[in-house]
């Protein structure tokens, strides 16, 4: 029920809101997908179409649309009938004295107030735009963040399944030394404990990656995925701006800019409240006629309320104040970005770094070490100690080097959040 004409027009309100939040992950791995995998731009274009919080927006939509037709209208023009002088007593007895009246009346208004009305209402749509731009853009952060989460205990229980195998070799060798007397019970004890406690790693982060595959399908809707796993990369960077660039554009952002749009709207209320200052004109114009002398006449009237404005001042004044608000909110705001903003930036920056380290240096010569490690082991020339230690090196390392890569693929999608585009356009 979600694909509907409001749905269409929600895609491509969003085509450059939408399809932002993509460069965390490999496009490569957009190439292949299957029925049993699920891409990051998969599931933002899923979330877009059938999120429930977004599809709310369409009928708030409707309803100040509506508001603003209503204030378009003018003052509505009044049919009043009037009887006087009948059933009283003496001459004025029964209807022969009565004196009827039908009469047209309306109010015209003074000061612009119309013109201040739609002009409010325009604010408010404008408003409601930016906010619904900044509402899905925050929707779509915490999903992407959800999903590069995802892949990150993906690729940690992929190397947990390589842990456990690594575990089980170990056993199988040292079993086959204890057999042949160059290695005693207790090894073979402790490398049967280091798979045990292996297969239970590999358990957890199943379960925890199931459960973040029931979180990012809600997005949607969704209560039964039917995707196993995730297509994407999280170690996969470009080049970024420079940290002024970007805090340039996002100045622009829909966060920075709902803001000013609140800015407008308050200005528009200190307009609508000072036409309320104006006093508008009520008038009356009928025709009157006498049952006693079948004779008619014409009757008019103007009616202009006193003090009108003694009694819009409070309300101006309130205007005037929630408008001076909404500046230091937007200073304040621009202040909270810009830490925000340097932070991600910096900490992108710093797990970028640490990322290249791990694959150039730190993980090949771990690599050679255990390799080393293992064949002086085989030999005796090492302790079964000695090679566990460096199997936890390389362990450790590979773990670092996701956390890294994970971490930084947060940033930067925090980045585009704020700044409401891709990082590298």
């Amino acid at each position: 029920m979600f694909f509907n004409q409001h749905s269409g027009s929600r895609l491509r309100l969003y085509a450059g809101v939408g399809l932002i939040l993509f460069s965390v992950v490999s496009t490569k791995a957009f190439a292949q997908n299957s029925d049993q995998s699920l891409s990051l731009q998969q599931a933002i274009t899923k979330t877009l179409a059938r999120n429930p919080q977004l599809h709310q927006f369409n009928i708030k939509k409707e309803g100040l649309l509506g508001r603003r037709k209503l204030s378009e209208l003018r003052p509505a023009l009044n049919v009043g009938l009037e009887v006087d002088n009948f059933g009283g007593s003496g001459n004025l007895a029964g209807t022969q004295s009565a004196e009827t009246t039908l009469a047209l009346s309306s109010v015209i208004e003074f000061g612009g107030k119309r013109l201040a009305r739609v002009s409010v209402t325009d604010a408010q749509i404008q408003a409601f735009n930016d906010h619904r731009q900044t509402f899905t853009l925050d929707v779509l952060g915490e999903l992407t963040s959800c999903f590069i989460r995802a892949l990150e205990v993906q690729a940690l229980s992929a190397l947990a399944k390589d842990t456990r195998d690594l575990a089980q070799n170990t056993l199988a060798i040292v079993k086959n030394r204890s057999k042949q007397g160059a290695a005693p019970e207790a090894e073979v004890k402790r490398a049967k404990s280091a798979f045990s406690q292996a297969q239970l790693q590999v358990n957890a982060l199943e379960q925890q990656y199931q459960r973040l595959r029931i979180k990012i399908a809600a997005y949607w809707g969704e209560t039964s995925p039917n995707w196993t796993t995730l297509n994407g990369k999280i170690d996969a960077f470009g080049q970024a701006s420079d940290f002024a660039t970007l805090y340039d554009r996002a100045q622009k952002s829909p966060a920075i800019n709902q803001l000013a749009s609140k800015a407008r709207l308050k200005k528009a209320e200190v307009s609508l409240a000072r036409t309320q200052s104006i006093s508008n004109l009520s008038w009356q114009l009928g025709v009157r006629r006498f049952e006693d002398s079948g004779d008619t006449a014409f009757t008019a009237g103007v009616s202009i309320p006193l003090s009108t404005g003694k009694r819009s001042r409070g309300a101006l004044k309130s205007a005037l104040a929630a408008e001076s608000e909404v500046v230091y909110e937007r200073q304040t705001a621009l202040l909270k970005l810009h830490v925000l903003l340097f932070e991600a930036y910096s900490q992108r920056q710093q797990h970028i770094a640490a990322v290249k380290v791990f694959r150039t240096t730190i993980l090949p010569d771990l690599n050679a070490v255990l390799a080393s490690t293992q064949r002086a082991y085989e030999t005796g020339r090492y302790s079964y100690q000695d090679w566990i230690a460096a199997q936890k090196e390389l362990l450790d390392a590979k773990r670092s080097f996701i956390e890294n890569a994970a971490a930084a693929s947060i940033n930067q999608a925090i980045i585009e959040q704020l700044i409401a585009e891709p990082l590298h356009s």
